[in-house]
């Protein structure tokens, strides 16, 4: 799956050959959160949309596939299509994997359609019309330098003689090599920030670890103030759209980090937390990564297909809130009970001495 990129657009000279439902991507052996989606071949690449959310388009380049396996379907399994992959191209454009540990993938023919799939694309890899794509590509862009040297060469050259004209061109360049160099000075500064940022946040979770293993010689009120420090720390490497994408997979990425910022608080918390306060504390722990109220939704929605120690829940008044997936409101309620009933007659019991 890391031969897969983003989607952008078709190129020039691209054709449509055939497009399919039902698709699910496989990275090697292993089913993905790519589980249903359109994928249309055309004679470049294998594009795949995802059917519920048309935004995520990811595709796979003609050229990377070195060769084609197709395998039959059976009881309660749909026909597949194996493409083993190439290398990983040195200048590969961001998609929704960094690195897999597969050297190829399989598409999942759940409507149909792999006997022709199967044959046109077997068409498309030997008559290779991506080379003739390129070889058209470099020819135009070649023609245009070429067109803008000959319209440069017909601009008549402009001769200024003037004796302050020599001043004036070290004076710019004196200026532009002040911005270089104050430009340089400010990134480097930023780069020792951002290194000492993630140093003193490995060092918060080491201490963070050591206060749960002699958490008995420690305060409740020392306890409370240094998570707080900690929380102002910030996540050394938060998950960015640049990073994962803006589909399924970014939100899935997500909500792994949520759950991993998120979940020591919830449960001080009794294991309920308000949407909008978890939205507040796990924009302050990403610091200028923030995130939007879509996204966190979003993420949060997919809480409960992933299994993770939190799911979000919508009380019948409309309010949402992450709740510990152990919290049970069965629970709660008994022990609700028990200390009303505990404290009711504690009371009776001191009015009877009173009387």
């Amino acid at each position: 799956m890391d031969r897969f990129v983003w989607f952008i657009g078709y190129e020039i000279g691209e054709e449509k050959i055939y497009s399919g439902t039902g698709i699910r991507l496989y990275d090697g052996d292993t089913k993905t959160c790519y589980e249903n989606g359109n994928v249309t071949l055309t004679s470049y690449r294998i594009i795949w949309q995802d059917a519920s959310n048309t935004s995520v388009q990811i595709c796979l380049g003609l050229n990377l596939i070195k060769s084609t396996e197709k395998q039959a379907g059976g009881l309660g399994k749909s026909p597949k299509i194996c493409f083993t992959l190439d290398d990983v191209p040195v200048n590969k454009d961001p998609g929704p994997y960094s690195r897999s540990r597969y050297n190829h993938v399989r598409l999942s023919f759940r409507n149909g359609g792999d006997n022709e799939f199967f044959t046109r694309c077997t068409k498309q890899l030997q008559e290779k019309k991506w080379l003739a794509g390129k070889l058209r590509a470099n020819q135009t862009a070649s023609a245009h330098v070429q067109t803008s040297l000959v319209e440069k060469s017909k601009v008549p050259e402009l001769r200024i003689s003037a004796s302050g004209i020599g001043g004036i061109r070290r004076d710019i360049e004196e200026t532009n090599r002040k911005n270089e160099a104050s430009i340089s000075n400010a990134f480097q500064d930023l780069s020792k920030l951002m290194n000492k940022a993630k140093e003193m946040v490995d060092l918060s979770n080491t201490i963070a670890t050591k206060i749960k293993e002699k958490k008995g010689d420690i305060t409740d009120d020392e306890t409370v103030k240094f998570k707080a420090h900690l929380l102002s720390l910030g996540i050394p490497d938060p998950v960015t759209k640049e990073t994962h994408g803006n589909g399924t997979h970014y939100h899935m990425q997500l909500a792994h980090e949520i759950c991993k910022v998120l979940r020591s608080e919830v449960d001080d918390s009794g294991g309920i937390m308000l949407l909008a306060d978890a939205y507040c504390r796990i924009n302050r722990a990403r610091g200028l990564e923030l995130l939007s109220p879509d996204d966190l939704l979003n993420a949060c929605k997919s809480l409960a297909n992933l299994t993770l120690p939190l799911k979000l829940r919508e009380f019948d008044s409309g309010v949402l809130v992450l709740q510990s997936a152990i919290h049970r409101d069965e629970l709660v309620i008994k022990q609700t009970k028990q200390l009303v009933r505990v404290n009711f007659y504690d009371n009776m019991s001191s009015q009877i001495e009173v009387v």
